[in-house]
């Protein structure tokens, strides 16, 4: 059986697109959070708070660690499986990718050491300013990133000649028409996806009675986030699906299983697509429902899949489900941030087992649902790399074989692997340590311990006695700095 290197490759940069993403998505939120919360601390001096942000410093660092690393791989592919599209698309996509790295990366190096390590080495104030470079340098990243992106969507203020892409309007191609409702949809996934984590992690440490007063607030502002933006995602993704059905119409057909172009058509809650048949099998539909969503008019009309030749059409099953996927999940979370409010009463979210269960799990469905979205939108696409212009088989690299694509498969597969639990190790032990304060004293049996202990580990005593027993001696930290 040989080996086809088209499809191999495309499952591989699928792959490594889909591990990388989730990083990011995670990390652009929560550095904005850190940066509310050095704010808030900057304005109060309110000690709780920095010790949230402290706390969270150290799970953005792992996680935005291991996205570094995930994200240098995406660039090598463009080289090793994609050059013949890599050198079409020179013009435009290097530039841009390039623009990222300046005006994003930079600013992220540079204060991240701030914000890092330099908290009782900087005022508080230029502390509080690095966390919000930081911040704002996640977003400028992922504007470049998306422009890039939506470009192959939307391909604008270009022309090919002699095979190549030639720019002929910069701010026509980076403001394409996708560009601004993809970027504003990804960027509340972002907020959402670090508002349900800091929202699982906060009742995690509820249930178990660990700093309840500390993530009792972390929760809380969490919830009214949630309450905001949960309901604005919808009525943001209403308006993507309108800008794909305009600039996409086939997609659109793939993600609702419509086949035939037709007026009223039923919205599939569910169906067995039969891209062989071009046919649906076991259909359960609401009448012009998705004529009603798509164009705001119960009879309004919605392209099909048949307008184009069974190749141009993209792989339907997975489109269709990815989608239904991400609106479920979208769906989930506007009744968990209405649930938050409605719980509202005599600080019902912060004690209710099944509330903070629930938070528990919703931690985890934002991830799956910037990861279906992604699905949808990229899956989507094919066969176009260049939506309409320019194919996946035109953009692979000649000399590639199958057994090589198969073989750097499997190695990725194996290093992200070991990453992605090397990460998740650390992780685990940020999470079991908490926020709570520590000492570097001896332990219960007066031993000095190797890692910083919480507080709760110590037994202290009233007496001057008992409690210089427990501290840590100036005689002792001379002691250990000279054997150091």
């Amino acid at each position: 059986m040989e080996l086809d290197p088209l499809l191999l490759s495309r499952i591989q940069f699928a792959f490594v697109v889909s591990f990388h993403a989730i990083f990011p998505v995670f990390t652009i939120g929560l550095a904005s959070y850190i940066a509310c919360l050095e704010g808030i601390y900057y304005k109060t001096g309110n000690k709780d708070w920095e010790r949230l942000s402290k706390f969270w410093i150290q799970v953005f660092a792992v996680v935005f660690g291991m996205g570094v690393v995930s994200g240098i791989v995406m660039a090598f592919q463009f080289g090793t499986n994609w050059s013949n599209f890599a050198y079409t698309a020179a013009n435009f996509l290097g530039p841009v990718l390039s623009y990222e790295v300046v005006t994003a990366f930079f600013l992220e190096a540079a204060f991240l050491g701030v914000l890092l390590f330099g908290r009782d080495k900087v005022p508080q104030g230029i502390h509080f300013f690095s966390a919000c470079m930081v911040a704002i340098g996640t977003f400028i990243s992922s504007f470049w990133i998306l422009s890039a992106n939506s470009w192959m969507h939307t391909p604008q203020g270009f022309e090919f000649r002699d095979g190549l892409v030639y720019v002929t309007s910069w701010s026509e191609a980076i403001f394409n028409p996708s560009l601004a409702p993809r970027f504003f949809h990804m960027a509340i996934a972002s907020f959402l996806t670090g508002g349900f984590v800091v929202a699982g992690v906060s009742a995690w440490y509820l249930l178990r009675k660990r700093d309840v007063e500390l993530h009792r607030k972390a929760l809380s502002m969490t919830l009214w986030l949630l309450l905001i933006l949960a309901p604005t995602q919808a009525v943001v993704g209403d308006l993507h699906g309108l800008n794909t059905l305009e600039h996409q119409p086939m997609k659109v057909a793939a993600m609702e299983g419509n086949w035939e172009t037709s007026e009223g058509v039923p919205l599939l809650l569910f169906a067995i697509p039969d891209q062989e048949n071009q046919t649906n099998r076991f259909e359960v539909a609401i009448p012009k429902l998705a004529s009603f969503i798509l164009t705001h008019d119960w009879d309004g009309e919605v392209p099909g899949l048949n307008e184009v030749a069974p190749e141009e059409q993209p792989p339907v099953a997975i489109v269709f489900w990815a989608f239904r996927v991400m609106v479920g999940i979208g769906l989930l979370m506007i009744l968990v941030a209405f649930t938050g409010l409605v719980l509202r009463r005599k600080q019902a979210y912060a004690h209710t087992p099944w509330f903070l269960n629930t938070l528990r799990y919703m931690a985890v469905t934002p991830f799956i649902a910037v990861l279906a979205g992604w699905f949808v939108t990229e899956i989507g696409r094919a066969p176009w790399l260049i939506y309409g212009e320019f194919t996946h088989a035109e953009g692979l690299t000649p000399s590639l074989t199958g057994g090589m694509a198969l073989f750097t498969l499997i190695g990725y597969i194996l290093v992200y692997a070991a990453i992605f639990g090397a990460g998740l190790y650390y992780l685990m032990r940020v999470l079991r340590t908490g926020a709570e304060q520590r000492t570097y004293g001896y332990d219960k049996a007066g031993k000095r311990p190797k890692r910083p202990l919480s507080i709760a580990d110590a037994d202290w005593e009233e007496d001057a006695d008992e409690e210089s027993k427990w501290n840590t001696t100036a005689q002792d930290k001379a002691e250990e700095q000279g054997a150091r």
